[in-house]
Order: C-alpha cells, then structure tokens, then sequence
C-alpha cells in the first residue's frame, strides 16, 4: 500500500465520519454519555466515593462510538446509570457492575442513562490506521488502500469498510426496524 493510497483512504474515512454526524445531528438520534471513570481517593483527607465523571454525548455504532466533532473512539464498557441498592451479592463481577453503576448517579449522570467509559480515542492518521492494533485499520482493498473496521475483535477476519459500516449503523440509530 503506498502513501497516495493511504492517505486517500483516510480522506474517505473523514468525509464518511462528517456525514455520519450531520446525519445522526439532523435526525436528533438517541446519543449516550461518554465518561471517564474516577476511583475513590481522599481529598484533603477526606474519603471520596468513585465517580463517572461526563465527558459529553456520543452516539454508539456498534464497536465505534462517535462524538458531534467527528472525533471516534473505541467502544469501551457500556452499563446504566442507577442507584445503590443494598443487596446480597455472590459474585465480584456483578458487585463491581453495581458499583460502577453507582458512581455513574454520583457523578450526576442522570439515573436510567447509558454510560459508556473506557473508551479508548482512535486517531485517524496513517500511521495509527497502519499500524491497526485497534477497531480500525488500513487494508489494501480490491481498488486500493480502504480503512476497514474490526467488528469482531474475536475473529481476525472481521472486518468491514467503514463508510458501509457507519451507513448501515447510522441508518439502525436513527431510524430502527420495526419491533427493535
């Protein structure tokens, strides 16, 4: 794959990104809350409890989450904002989603709002697209370089050009099939 190619299939990428967001904008689709997740600490000696702390709105597109700047990320762990509740709890992993959930409302996060954190921001540059560690990745396509997306992180061979991928995902969000 060389540069031209390379750096063709980013322009594409970009043009697909700003269309995908002009098209979730107008249509007002659902968006969720991006945050970053701030374990307990003391301040100033004084226990604090963990908290989600928002970072803005996002739309979520399957394994790509996308913010009203055309700025992508990883989709991370996604759970809802709700109360504490004191109940019995055998297992740690449903402790711990509880209390993430916990920390979402203490971060003033709307209670019953979908809170996606760990997330990781993806860069979309030729040379983070190469290197292809994350969701994306620059592969050579029948007509040359094209930027696909990684929509099974379990299976190598899982991926999908974007601009297909956020038409078909952007088209879900903003208006779902019957019954979904």
């Amino acid at each position: 794959m060389d540069a031209a190619d390379a750096s063709a299939a980013v322009a594409r990428a970009r043009e697909a990104v700003d269309r995908a967001v002009r098209e979730l904008a107008a249509a007002s689709a659902r968006t969720e809350t991006l945050a970053e997740y701030v374990p307990a600490r003391r301040v100033l000696g004084v226990p604090r409890a963990p908290r989600m702390s928002p970072i803005g709105p996002v739309w979520r597109l399957g394994v790509l989450l996308l913010d009203a700047d055309g700025r992508l990320y990883a989709t991370g762990r996604v759970i809802r904002a709700e109360r504490p509740v004191r109940r019995s709890v055998i297992a740690e992993s449903v402790a711990e989603h509880r209390a993430y959930r916990a920390a979402a409302v203490k971060g003033g996060i709307p209670e019953g709002a979908t809170v996606v954190f760990d997330a990781a921001p993806l860069e979309l540059d030729e040379a983070a697209l190469t290197a292809g560690s994350g969701p994306l990745a620059l592969i050579d396509g029948p007509e040359g370089a094209v930027l696909a997306v990684r929509w099974n992180p379990s299976t190598a061979g899982a991926l999908m050009p974007l601009e297909p991928y956020l038409a078909e995902r952007v088209e879900l969000l903003v208006g779902p099939t019957q019954g979904a």
